[in-house]
C-alpha cells in the first residue's frame, strides 16, 4: 500500500500541483486580455441554474461561453480559459465556495465586469466558522466590483446585511426599474410580464415555481443591458427548462413528481414547499432525507425545515432515516403537523419503487439527496 500511495502523493506534490498553479497564473492573463464581458455568478445556492439561464438567454444574440457543469474552482476556471478563442462576446463563470478567501481569489483571477449573487444559506459550512463568514466571502465579489454592476437576490434573508444601495436587487417583484406583472404558475412552468415604461417583455419559461421569477427577471434585464432585442430575450427565456434534479417535473401514472434532489439548502426548501402548497392536487406527498453540509446550523436548520413542511400541510411526509430525522420530526411537531409521517429505513428501495406508492392526482415533491458519506 505504501509503495502505491507514496508515488501518487509525490507525483501530486511535484507535478500536479505545480502544473495547476501554472495554469491558474496563465488563466489570469487570458481573462485580463479577453475582450468579452465577463459575468461572475456566486452564492450558496442557485449558481449553476443562474449560469445556465444566462448562457441560454444571452446566446440568442451573443457568442457566449459558460463554465461547464458545476466546475467552479480555480483549476477548472483555468481549463475553461485555455479553451477560449477570444471571439466570445460574453463569458459566464461560476464561482464555488469551499474555504474562506476562495471567491476573492477567483475574482482576482477572472476579473469580472458583472456579478450575480444568487443568495446566502447554510451550505459548505464545514470549512467556515459561521454563515456570516461564508456570506462575507461570497460578497467579496461585490467588493471587487465596488458594489456596482452587481445583481443580488433580494429574497435571500441572509444576504440582507450585505446589500448596498448601489447594487441591483432582484426578486419576484422585478429588478431595478423593471416591474413584474401578470404572474402565472402551473405544472409546465412560469409566465409573467416584465415592464419598464413603455417597454414590455412577455416571458414564459419551463422552469417550475414562483421562486424562478426573480432569477429570470435578472437574466432578462442583464440581456437587455447587453443589447439583446425584445424578441431575442423572449425567445431565450422560452428555451429555459428545469435542470436535472432541480425542480424537474415528471408525469407518472397521472401524478406529478417534482424531483428537487440535487444538494439542497433551506432557501430551496422554502421555495419547494411554497410550490407544493400552491399547486392543486388530490393528495400531496413530501419526501426528504434532510440537508447535508449544515455544520453548526444543523439542528436549527432542520427544526425550521420541519416547520416549513408543516406549514405547507402535505397529506403525507416521508423522511429517510438518518442523523437529522429527529430534528425534522420535532420541527413538524412544532409546526402543528397532523398528517401522516413515514420513516423509511431503505431509501434506495423506496425511490426505486416510488411509482407503486403514488396514484393519479398526486403531487409528489422530493427534496435533497443524502449520499453514503453522511450518517
Amino acid at each position: 500500500a505504501y509503495m502505491i500511495t507514496l508515488p501518487i502523493l509525490i507525483g501530486r506534490w511535484l507535478i500536479v500541483r505545480p502544473r495547476e498553479k501554472r495554469l491558474i497564473r496563465e488563466s489570469q492573463s487570458i481573462f485580463a486580455k479577453h475582450p468579452g464581458v465577463k459575468i461572475a455568478v456566486a452564492g450558496s445556492y442557485g449558481k449553476t441554474t443562474m449560469k445556465e439561464l444566462l448562457g441560454t438567454v444571452l446566446s440568442e444574440g451573443k457568442n457566449v461561453a459558460i463554465t461547464p457543469a458545476n466546475k467552479n474552482v480555480a483549476s477548472s476556471h483555468a481549463v475553461f480559459a485555455s479553451k477560449l478563442t477570444g471571439s466570445e462576446d460574453v463569458l459566464v463563470i461560476e464561482y464555488g465556495e469551499g474555504r474562506p478567501g476562495d471567491v476573492l481569489r477567483f475574482t482576482k483571477t477572472t476579473q469580472p465586469n458583472i456579478g450575480v449573487i444568487t443568495g446566502i444559506a447554510p451550505a459548505h459550512l464545514d470549512h467556515y466558522p459561521s454563515l456570516d463568514a461564508a456570506a462575507r466571502d461570497i460578497f467579496s465579489l461585490a467588493d471587487y466590483l465596488q458594489d456596482t454592476e452587481v445583481y443580488v437576490n433580494a429574497e435571500s434573508e441572509a444576504a440582507q446585511p450585505f446589500i448596498k444601495k448601489t447594487q441591483h436587487l432582484y426578486d419576484s417583484n422585478g429588478v431595478g426599474g423593471w416591474k413584474v406583472r401578470d404572474i402565472s404558475v402551473d405544472f409546465e412552468g412560469v409566465a409573467f410580464s416584465l415592464v419598464r415604461g413603455t417597454k414590455k417583455l412577455h416571458l414564459r419559461s419551463g422552469l417550475l415555481g414562483r421562486h424562478q421569477i426573480g432569477p429570470l427577471a435578472a437574466v432578462a434585464v442583464i440581456a437587455d443591458k447587453l443589447g439583446l432585442s425584445v424578441r431575442e430575450i423572449e425567445a431565450g427565456v422560452a428555451k429555459t427548462r428545469s435542470f436535472e434534479h432541480r425542480m424537474q417535473q415528471r408525469y407518472i401514472r397521472g401524478a406529478w413528481v417534482i424531483d428537487d434532489t440535487y444538494n439542497g439548502n433551506i432557501e430551496g426548501i422554502k421555495a419547494g414547499v411554497a410550490l407544493l402548497k400552491e399547486l392543486p392536487a388530490k393528495r400531496k406527498i413530501y419526501i426528504t432525507p434532510g440537508l447535508v453540509d449544515q455544520g453548526v446550523e444543523t439542528e436549527r436548520v432542520h427544526l425550521e425545515m420541519g416547520r416549513l413542511i408543516a406549514a405547507a400541510n402535505p397529506d403525507k411526509v416521508t423522511l429517510m432515516h438518518n442523523s437529522v430525522t429527529e430534528h425534522l420530526q420535532k420541527g413538524l411537531k412544532q409546526g402543528g403537523y397532523k398528517g401522516e409521517i413515514q420513516i423509511e429505513e431503505n431509501p434506495l428501495d423506496f425511490y426505486m419503487n416510488l411509482e407503486h406508492f403514488i396514484a393519479a392526482g398526486d403531487v409528489v415533491l422530493m427534496q435533497n439527496d443524502w449520499t453514503d458519506n453522511y450518517k
